[in-house]
């Protein structure tokens, strides 16, 4: 990283030279092959111009990596059209813009201290272009707000602000949380998904924002949310340990956070029994898209479906504990290492609490990922960054202090991560006491390729008694 990148980045003449090319060639292609090379040529050329007119717009190195990245797979058909030099040409292009678009998000951000500095590389700039490419698309699919909402939004969180206050919250957010009772007799389904046997764990949530709180009752209206599910991989026969996995921002739903989670490995290698709880708002319980309102929504709805999140996984670790299970330990990736971190602050009994690529400050994420016009009208109308943050302290893990003990706390995070940026795990670090953590030489989406990471969650799940090695026979 370069705390002061140039003005004018050379790279973004690749991405610019690329979209001229596709543009050039769409006319030869047909109406359909012009349609489709118009896709990748725009997105190239207006994102290089931009790279190079308004360096420091962090959604330009964005939208250079889906057009680098949609270019590859839609040059493939100029073969038949134009031959295979011209396909040839425009793959190396679409791939070259991919590589600069990382590199020049790479350049561009700020270095953190106390986080390793990226190194880079043709590898790393490919990360951090995947990463990218993730922004781009949550960019053009968040719903902006009219003015009536933004000034609703603006009451509910000086409303909330006071009525915190005036109960203590904001100085004991613990208290905030209200104990819920334990789960028994969930509804338990057989399922089956690519062959692998699982369970489908359903039950009424039973969560209930306080009363008159601010935007209780629009929450309470999310029906499908009411009803917590969960994903549940076990062994037959004796008890055996538990791994309780939390899955990240719009994921929930059995097919990818099975894949994400891999029984394979926790469940049949380590010996231990699995569980992947829905967390709100997602999955079956969205509203439309799974992690609607979750996170860039309204404040409080962040607030409830946090409370929820800590509510329904509370009441999921009596039902386990109530399986005689010898010792059950928590992992989560990205929203799901927030809420890993999040409930290490309420449970000491939890082996081992292994936060994940966490996100671990709502507010920073949005005044960070926001469209400029999404924060200009919040701000227009009175919403900031510490307002919102305020209010959020009732839910943060960087507030809340964990009771899970500092040698059974763990961490790793992505030097070059562009959607949780390292401050966030460096400041959950901090904040736990500095524990056991794996910086490695990556970005989000790609933290399962580094032995850094493999190592430091294998080393959890033995240290904390959950899969010791001298049992599974496994080595690092």
């Amino acid at each position: 990283m370069n705390q002061h990148p140039p003005r004018f980045h050379p790279t973004a003449a690749i991405p610019l030279v690329a979209g001229l090319a596709w543009l050039w060639c769409a006319a030869s292609f047909g109406v359909v092959g012009f349609i489709f090379s118009v896709i990748p040529g725009c997105l190239l050329l207006s994102s290089g111009v931009g790279m190079l007119l308004w360096a420091g717009d962090m959604r330009m190195p964005q939208f250079a990596s889906v057009g680098g990245l949609l270019g590859v797979p839609l040059a493939l058909p100029a073969i038949f059209v134009a031959g295979p030099g011209t396909a040839a040409l425009l793959i190396a292009l679409s791939a070259l813009s991919f590589l600069a678009a990382g590199r020049v998000a790479l350049r561009q951000d700020p270095h953190f201290p106390d986080v390793p500095v990226p190194e880079p590389s043709l590898s790393l700039y490919a990360q951090v272009a995947c990463d990218n490419s993730i922004l781009a698309w949550m960019q053009v699919s968040l719903d902006l707000r009219e003015g009536d909402e933004w000034r609703r939004i603006s009451r509910e969180v000086f409303d909330a602000a006071e009525l915190y206050d005036a109960r203590g919250w904001l100085e004991k957010p613990l208290d905030y949380h209200r104990k819920p009772p334990v789960l028994e007799n969930p509804d338990i389904r057989p399922k089956v998904i690519r062959k692998r046997e699982y369970e489908h764990l359903i039950f009424e949530s039973g969560y209930e924002p306080w009363d008159g709180e601010p935007g209780a009752e629009r929450f309470q209206s999310f029906t499908a949310n009411k009803t917590a599910h969960a994903w549940v991989v076990r062994h037959p026969g004796p008890p055996r340990p538990w791994l309780v996995a939390l899955h990240g921002y719009r994921m929930g739903m059995a097919a990818i956070d099975l894949l994400a989670f891999d029984p394979a490995f926790y469940h049949e290698k380590l010996g231990m029994n699995l569980m992947i709880p829905v967390l709100p708002l997602h999955g079956p319980r969205a509203i439309k898209r799974s992690g609607d309102r979750f996170i860039g929504g309204d404040p409080l709805d962040s607030i409830h479906a946090e409370a929820q999140a800590m509510w329904d996984l509370r009441r999921l670790l009596s039902w386990i504990r109530a399986q005689d299970a010898p010792a059950v330990g928590a992992m989560g990736l990205s929203l799901g290492g927030y809420q890993t971190s999040l409930l290490a602050c309420f449970d000491e009994d939890l082996a081992c609490a292994v936060a994940g690529i966490p996100l671990t400050d709502v507010s920073r994420a949005v005044w960070r990922h926001a469209p400029m016009l999404h924060l200009l009208h919040a701000e227009r109308e009175g919403i900031v960054r510490d307002h919102v943050a305020e209010v959020l302290r009732v839910v943060s893990p960087l507030v809340l202090e964990p009771k899970v003990p500092r040698e059974r706390r763990y961490i790793f995070g992505g030097v070059a991560d562009q959607l949780v940026t390292p401050d966030h795990v460096r400041d959950l670090w901090d904040h736990w006491d500095r524990p056991r953590i794996a910086w490695y030489q990556g970005a989000h989406l790609t933290f399962r390729a580094h032995p850094h990471v493999r190592r430091l969650v294998r080393d959890a799940l033995d240290e904390s008694g959950l899969a010791p090695r001298q049992l599974t026979g496994q080595s690092h």
